[in-house]
């Protein structure tokens, strides 16, 4: 089945690695769905039944945002909240989740050393994506970290970008 992949960028015209990273899924329209949530709901009124069933309709399920203010953008939260529901994603006996790979894709702000414990905000981006992995973990997903684009406020080449482009669809073809 094809992968759904979830961006939630609220500036994606402005973005560069987030719309590379774009550019390069809908290159492969055979195993990726790219569904952009700002896109599809400027006006952030989730139409639930209709994500659940893109949701059905894929196997793996990446979630790809700019990291904003140590958490995801505000409409991503919406999403989870709204459509990642117990007696559909998940219950007793099961859901949508059970078993289903999860897995982020995210886009950092500052620079790989500053995610750490010893770092500036002494903090791994790894801690700081625990909620999502505790998310999944709780929907018996099957959930398998993330892959991270570190400095992306301190204008990357257009070399470095496109690598990260190659990098994102190999953790992809892994999962």
């Amino acid at each position: 089945m094809k992968t759904l992949v979830i961006v939630a960028h609220p500036n994606i015209e402005k973005s560069k690695i987030n719309k590379r990273w774009i550019e390069e899924l809908k290159k492969h329209p055979d195993h990726y769905t790219v569904h952009e949530l700002y896109t599809v709901y400027p006006d952030e009124k989730i139409d639930v039944k209709a994500e659940q069933k893109l949701v059905e309709a894929h196997g793996t399920l990446i979630l790809q945002f700019p990291v904003q203010w140590f958490n995801c953008p505000p409409l991503l939260k919406k999403w989870l909240d709204e459509v990642v529901l117990f007696g559909w994603a998940f219950d007793y006996d099961g859901g949508e989740f059970t078993n289903r790979t999860v897995a982020l894709a995210v886009t950092a702000g500052i620079k790989e050393e500053d995610y750490s414990e010893t770092g500036r905000y002494h903090i791994t981006l790894e801690q700081l994506l625990a909620p999502f992995q505790t998310t999944f973990l709780y929907t018996q997903a099957n959930y398998k970290s993330f892959f991270a684009f570190y400095g992306a406020e301190e204008e990357p080449s257009a070399e470095t970008i496109d690598k990260s482009a190659q990098e994102y669809l190999s953790f992809l073809s892994k999962l």
